[in-house]
C-alpha cells in the first residue's frame, strides 16, 4: 500500500479513502505510519533552517522557468526555499532502515515551517503541492454548471460556485483534496498573474474557526464560514485581493 504517499498527503481524495481502510485492517502499515509521524515529529522538533545560497535559489528558478504555463508561472512566485541543517545527531541517524522514512518526512520541511496549526500546515501542503505538479485541476471549467456537479461525485461537499471573471477573478476549474479526514473541494481562480484555491470542507468543530487571516512564508490564508462550510482561499496574492474574492463568494445565496 502506498502508505508513505499516503502519509506526505501525496494521493487523491479517493485513495485516500482506500489507505485509511486498508489500514484499520493491516497492523503493519499502521506501524509505518505511526513510524513516520514520530520522525516528522522529531524533524520538526530538532532541526533548524537556514536559506539556500541565493545562487542555487536562482538556478531552481530559471529551471521552473521551462516548465509549461500556467504551472510553471505559479512554481516561479514560490519564496526562497529554507533548507533544514543538521545537528550532529541526525547527521548520523540518516543511514540504515530508517533512512526511507527520514527523507520522505524531510521533503515536507523544504516548504514549510515549523508546525503551528494542522489545518494550515495541510492546507499550505496541498496548495504548494498543486502548483508545483500536474495536480492544479481536475475539472477544466469556468462553468459553474460543470465544475458544481462534478463535486456532487468526488467530495463530500456541494461549495458554492460562480465565475467572477468580469471582476477579475475567473474560474478555471476545481479538484478535490483531502482535509480534516474528508474529501474537500477546492475551487481554483486565476486573478492577474495569481492562482487563488479556494478551499471547502464541512464544519465539525475541529476546523480551524479562530482564524480569519494567517500569513505564512509569503502566502496568504484566508478563512471564513458560511452556513455549515468552512472556506479557505490560499494564495501569493495580497490579502486586500483575497478578501474581494472572499466577499463575492459570500455574496452568493
Amino acid at each position: 500500500m502506498r502508505v508513505q504517499a499516503y502519509f506526505d498527503g501525496e494521493v487523491d481524495a479517493v485513495s485516500a479513502v482506500e489507505i485509511e481502510r486498508h489500514l484499520e485492517r493491516c497492523a503493519e502499515c499502521r506501524e509505518l505510519q505511526r513510524h513516520l509521524s514520530q520522525t516528522r515529529t522529531a524533524l520538526r522538533r530538532d532541526l533548524s533552517y537556514h536559506r539556500v545560497p541565493p545562487a542555487l535559489a536562482a538556478r531552481v528558478r530559471d529551471a521552473l522557468a521551462d516548465e509549461p504555463v500556467p504551472v510553471a508561472a505559479a512554481r516561479e512566485r514560490l519564496r526562497p526555499l529554507r533548507l533544514p541543517r543538521l545537528r550532529p545527531f541526525w547527521s548520523g541517524a540518516l543511514s540504515g532502515a530508517g533512512l526511507s522514512a527520514i527523507a520522505a518526512a524531510l521533503a515536507l520541511f523544504l516548504w514549510l515551517p515549523p508546525r503551528t496549526d494542522a489545518v494550515v500546515d495541510d492546507l499550505m501542503s496541498a496548495h504548494l503541492r498543486s502548483v508545483m505538479s500536474t495536480h492544479l485541476i481536475d475539472v477544466v471549467s469556468s462553468d459553474r454548471h460543470t465544475v458544481k456537479p462534478w463535486f456532487a461525485g468526488h467530495t463530500d461537499v456541494s461549495p458554492t460556485v460562480a465565475d467572477f471573471d468580469s471582476q477579475g477573478y475567473k474560474l478555471i476549474g476545481g479538484r478535490a483534496e483531502y482535509l480534516a479526514r474528508q474529501r474537500s473541494a477546492v475551487l481554483v481562480y486565476q486573478h492577474g498573474a495569481h492562482l487563488i484555491d479556494v478551499f471547502t470542507w464541512a464544519a465539525d468543530g475541529t476546523a480551524a474557526r479562530g482564524f480569519n487571516e494567517v500569513t505564512r512564508s509569503g502566502y496568504q490564508l484566508l478563512f471564513w464560514r458560511q452556513d455549515d462550510l468552512e472556506y479557505c482561499a490560499v494564495s501569493d496574492t495580497g490579502r486586500d485581493e483575497l478578501q474581494g474574492l472572499a466577499r463575492l463568494i459570500q455574496g452568493i445565496r
